[in-house]
């Protein structure tokens, strides 16, 4: 429970493969401690408390292989058709999808596409990585995993195209 008494679960999720200690400050947010965004309701608070005007990195893994750093437009742009997609796709009473460093005042959010979960909470060998990533620190390093879908790479695109 944090400070506000909303249940939330930490996790470390991989995705970020480095022989050794992680080495720059990304990957060092990457691979450490996130925060499950549980409920829709916390999901919508977190969108809330992001400032689209503070030097937000997007990226889509898989799609696009440099991240984009984001002018406010785009990242409302961004937060709007994220939450779109993620309560379409996502046909659960939970989110459960999304995760972030902290709660309260993120530096790097990890969002997971919702038709590729696998196994997001690490129990499997080789778990999916996210879809996304919101970071406040340029990323670097993120492997792809597999391309994304045609139809995510259309979704990326379109919103590149309309910010």
């Amino acid at each position: 429970m944090n400070a506000t008494g909303t249940v939330v679960a930490s996790a470390r999720i991989s995705g970020v493969t480095t022989a050794s200690s992680p080495t720059t400050e990304f990957q060092r947010l990457y691979t450490g401690r996130v925060w499950s965004v549980l409920a829709w309701d916390q999901l919508t608070a977190l969108w809330q408390r992001i400032d689209p005007a503070a030097g937000w990195y997007l990226q889509a893994v898989g799609v696009a292989s440099v991240p984009i750093l984001a002018d406010a437009a785009m990242v409302c742009a961004f937060i709007e058709r994220i939450d779109a997609l993620l309560r379409a796709d996502h046909h659960e009473s939970y989110c459960g999808i999304v995760y972030a460093d902290d709660l309260e005042n993120p530096r790097l959010i990890k969002i997971y596409d919702p038709n590729n979960l696998g196994s997001s909470c690490g129990s499997s060998k080789n778990p999916p990585g996210p879809g996304w990533i919101m970071s406040r620190v340029e990323p670097d390093g993120i492997p792809a995993g597999r391309p994304a879908p045609e139809n995510r790479k259309r979704w990326w695109q379109g919103l590149l195209g309309d910010s």
